[in-house]
């Protein structure tokens, strides 16, 4: 699995009748500089509120572990981790596309941002299964649903995907471009072996956990129509629809942030493997990645909400601080003093 979120061609041929000329992809770096460090550094506060949160709790010994538990609290392992190569990438756009950190950071930031990417496909196509077994295979399945089996597969889970992105660390992702030091800009993209890897990496990596989504919701869909049809008391159940509704949510999410930068990795590596693509397209496909990048990151942020619906104790907790928060507010209690000081005129 190589890294793709955001590609350079700074000596890659346009076309073949001018193999000696060069295509500068950096567009709109000044807007650049202002727009993702704030996207990111909003990114970073909400990630390491919620995940951080969610794990608070989760060490709670009074606090219930089940299946879709042990999912979720390595989703938000995932998501705390992630947050750490936050700061460099920030740092690097701010400072025009530079970074200062060395060679080796910039490796490990690129395995880190690539590891929390398909550890959370995994672990969001992991908690859809386990909701599809507990509604339609509750007997059937019902050992592996057992919190020591799923940690068994949380750490199967890890093991992959950190081997699969361990090359990272031994492949430089740095290159010196006038002037600056460019982390995870590759320049090797144009080889039509490496669009067969790309193209395989994310049909494995990505193609495969939506089916495996987008059966378990329209099975347990399915199910809950039947149901409903047959009984309409059973489907006043709010467990079978609290299912439905996580599967949901968890589909939406993964559409929004990792099919536009999959998508556009796989419409991009197939007509490569067609043509030589010009300087034009080039430039559209790095100005399309900093964007859909950028959207596949910000699953971190999305992924405490499906906490908030599948965690009662996380609910509310999350309740409860908003409660508090409401009740010592500066304009909650400048009214109370005004109500307080309009009740001793009255006397």
């Amino acid at each position: 699995m190589t890294d793709q979120s955001h590609l350079e061609f700074p000596a890659m041929p346009v076309n073949k009748s001018q193999p000696n000329q060069t295509c500068d992809v950096f567009t709109y770096k000044e807007s650049a500089r202002i727009l993702f460090p704030m996207f990111y550094c909003m990114v970073f506060v909400i990630s390491v509120a919620g995940n951080t949160l969610v794990l608070c709790i989760a060490c709670q010994k009074k606090q219930k572990v089940n299946s879709t538990t042990v999912y979720l609290i390595n989703l938000a392992i995932s998501d705390t981790l992630f947050t750490l190569a936050l700061p460099g990438r920030i740092t690097y756009y701010i400072r025009g596309f530079d970074w200062p950190f060395g060679d080796f950071m910039c490796r490990l930031t690129c395995m880190i941002f690539y590891s929390n990417t398909y550890v959370s496909i995994a672990f969001m196509t992991c908690i859809s299964v386990d909701r599809y077994m507990a509604m339609l295979h509750r007997q059937r399945f019902q050992r592996l649903r057992k919190p020591n089996i799923v940690r068994v597969i949380c750490a199967l889970v890890w093991g992959v995907v950190l081997l699969e992105t361990s090359p990272l660390l031994f492949k430089s992702t740095m290159e010196n471009k006038s002037g600056h030091r460019t982390c995870m800009e590759f320049s090797n993209f144009d080889s039509r072996k490496m669009a067969f890897v790309l193209l395989f990496a994310c049909i494995i990596g990505f193609c495969v956990p939506l089916g495996l989504i987008l059966c378990c919701y329209s099975r347990v869909s399915c199910k809950l129509y039947k149901t409903a049809k047959e009984n309409p008391v059973t489907n006043k159940s709010g467990s079978h629809t609290k299912a439905k509704h996580m599967i949901l949510l968890i589909l939406l999410s993964f559409m929004v942030c990792f099919s536009p930068y999959h998508i556009n990795i796989m419409q991009f590596t197939m007509r490569r493997l067609l043509y030589v693509p010009s300087c034009a397209e080039l430039k559209t496909l790095k100005f399309s990645l900093q964007v859909t990048v950028s959207m596949m990151n910000f699953n971190s942020c999305l992924d405490p909400i499906i906490y908030f619906f599948a965690i009662k104790t996380y609910k509310q907790r999350v309740m409860s601080l908003f409660k508090s928060y409401i009740s010592v507010s500066p304009s909650s209690k400048s009214m109370q003093d005004n109500s307080s000081s309009n009740s001793t005129r009255d006397k």
